[in-house]
């Protein structure tokens, strides 16, 4: 089981608390650093200083990281153009020296949409459909030669379709709770299917739909990747717990009902359930960036126990 940490910065964080965060990702044995990717607070939190920009921010841990996976959950498709998109991960890939990951999803929050002038269209799935479609087809351009598409949303003709990643295919993932269209698009061009903040029970289903659509796309449900995303809240004693819920406006009952709380015990046997249900990797979301005994916490006495 592979535990990745998984922070959301427009709730409040500067680059330099992200890069602190990212690094003591690596030097705890965590695989990855993921990062959502919003501009806008949610909740009752001030968000400040304010939004920092997803690819730019793991462009920067690309270079000051040497080990761990770098990625998003989700970069929003109505952000950025595809082609633009590509190009970005692109490079990102390239200055990591091949460790990044691209979860692409269709963009959901209206609100920071309107905040900063962002087109949302009412046809996001299909958009979705067309920017993987397009993203990854640039990938996969032999050098030398081009790639045209011609979709309803986006055309590209005689795309030199450059630059290339450094890894020969950049690991998509693609999640979310829809019981068709969602799987059928990860069937098709996902390399890794996540199901975020969900339970037990229908994150099993949501996987077997999913194996189902690969196996209808041709390709073998082995082959993917299952995971979870859950807020984590861990802590020695109960003591511990309720200071940490209370830290990111949560209650205990609350967290250990819907993500992953309570001792390091307890977070360890749920974790177990939710293997046994199909998930292979877990994305811990963690709000309060600022402790990183948490962190430490989570390394030394769940992580040891799930190698």
């Amino acid at each position: 089981m592979d535990l990745r940490i998984f922070t959301e910065p427009q709730q409040g964080a500067t680059y330099e608390t992200l890069l602190t965060v990212a690094k003591a990702t690596e030097d705890l044995g965590f695989d990855a650093f993921f990062r959502s990717d919003h501009y806008l607070k949610m909740g009752d939190v001030d968000g400040l200083p304010g939004p920092t920009d997803a690819w730019i921010t793991l462009a920067g841990l690309a270079r000051e990281t040497r080990r761990i996976r770098l990625g998003t959950l989700m970069t929003a498709g109505t952000f950025r153009l595809p082609g633009v998109l590509a190009i970005q991960v692109a490079q990102v890939d390239q200055m990591s020296g091949g460790r990044v990951e691209l979860g692409l999803g269709a963009g959901w929050f209206e609100e920071e949409h309107k905040a900063y002038g962002i087109p949302f269209p009412k046809e996001k799935f299909g958009r979705l459909e067309e920017q993987l479609a397009i993203v990854t087809g640039l990938w996969e351009t032999k050098l030398g030669e081009t790639f045209d598409f011609r979709g309803e949303y986006y055309t590209l003709t005689d795309s030199p379709a450059l630059p290339k990643p450094a890894q020969d295919r950049i690991p998509v993932l693609i999640g979310g709770h829809g019981a068709t269209r969602t799987p059928r698009l990860a069937g098709r061009y996902a390399d890794e299917f996540n199901m975020p903040f969900a339970s037990i029970e229908d994150s099993e289903r949501q996987f077997g739909r999913v194996r189902e659509a690969v196996r209808a796309a041709g390709r073998r449900p082995e082959d993917l990747v299952y995971s979870n995303a859950l807020v984590v809240c861990v802590g020695k004693d109960d003591q511990e717990v309720a200071r940490r819920a209370a830290a990111i406006g949560r209650e205990v009952d609350e967290l250990k009902a819907n993500g992953l709380a309570g001792s390091p015990a307890e977070v360890v046997e749920k974790i177990g359930r939710y293997q046994e249900a199909g998930s292979q990797r877990i994305y811990l979301q963690v709000l309060d960036l600022h402790d990183l005994d948490h962190l430490e916490l989570i390394s030394a006495q769940v992580q040891s126990q799930l190698s």
